[in-house]
């Protein structure tokens, strides 16, 4: 009688394979590019503290009101310039305000203004970068040009220019605040494109020369549809990053203005405003300075952590 096969019907003698992979690996789950990305950015830990104090700062100053009620504009001179107390947290200015409250109106004023005007740069950025390294040619070349004459602007003072040019005007039509926040807010967001345009550009002259692009481009499929559809989603990693940075560019870009004397009206306080009101009382009044410029450094500390997690995370090349 023939000796009996051992492989025959002993199934777990070796793993069976496919492709080099066992079968147990194909039939496994694939993580998604964003639980990846997700996974990567948790095990950054100050990009996870960053998260966790912008976060923190972001409910203190929209949901503040509710527990303390503090008017951050009622005059009282008789508690004027008092040191922090349990009445008064982060002390008095030198009109008897509320430090407290009018940080935290203040922080809702910079917050807005980051965000806005993070929203206007990498909108406009993205366009221009995607045509032009999409397009390429003449048309990448003119548009980089205009790219390197508004890198070449020297911002501050064009901004402050500007602003005292068009102020007058939309502030008769929209109102005071709301005029100098859409003035202000467009402003920094149409000079601090560059950056996010450059970045797209690059990505897009990258990507335009892979499988998939000449895939669709075999299948027919419309240039628009092609650039916005499977190009664009893959440069959001750049595009996220450089957003992120943009957020805590834009509240310093307006803390500046508000110092200068040029930014919005005295009854509405921003974090650069209490710099700029808190000044000339910093010999014996530092806590009007001091809390303020805090939060602007804290804010913009944590936002920089966030980009830098953002930008290890969203990396194709470290994806496992």
């Amino acid at each position: 009688m023939s000796e009996a096969n051992p492989s025959v019907g002993n199934t777990s003698a070796a793993p069976t394979t496919l492709g080099g992979a066992t079968l147990a690996e194909v039939a496994r789950p694939r993580r998604s590019l964003w639980s990846d990305a997700w996974r990567r950015f948790r095990r950054h830990r100050m990009a996870v503290a960053g998260a966790v104090v912008f976060l923190l700062l972001a409910i203190g100053v929209i949901a503040g009101p509710v527990v303390w009620h503090g008017d951050p504009r009622k005059i009282d001179f008789a508690r004027s310039l008092q040191p922090p107390s349990r009445v008064h947290p982060m002390g008095t200015d030198d009109l008897g305000r509320d430090v407290l409250a009018r940080v935290m109106l203040g922080g809702r004023v910079s917050l807005s203004v980051g965000m806005a005007a993070m929203l206007i740069a990498t909108t406009l950025g993205t366009l221009i970068g995607a045509v032009a390294g999409f397009l390429g040619g003449s048309v990448d070349s003119i548009l980089m040009r205009i790219t390197d004459l508004f890198l070449a602007l020297p911002v501050v003072p064009l901004l402050l220019l500007l602003i005292f040019l068009f102020r007058d005007s939309l502030r008769r039509t929209f109102g005071a605040e709301t005029g100098i926040f859409i003035l202000i807010v467009t402003v920094i967001g149409a000079l601090n494109w560059m950056t996010v345009a450059r970045l797209v550009r690059s990505s897009f002259l990258s990507l335009k020369q892979k499988e998939f692009v000449e895939a669709a481009h075999a299948l027919g499929v419309g240039e628009l549809t092609i650039m916005f559809r499977h190009i664009l989603p893959n440069t959001l990693g750049p595009i996220i990053v450089a957003a992120t940075l943009g957020v805590g560019a834009a509240i310093i870009t307006e803390s500046v203005l508000s110092f200068l004397g040029l930014g919005f009206p005295p009854d509405t306080p921003t974090w650069g405003r209490l710099l700029y009101e808190g000044q000339n009382f910093l010999d014996f009044a530092p806590w009007m300075v001091l809390w303020p410029g805090f939060l602007i450094f804290l804010t913009v500390l944590s936002i920089n952590y966030i980009g830098d997690g953002l930008r290890d995370a969203l990396d194709p090349r470290s994806r496992l």
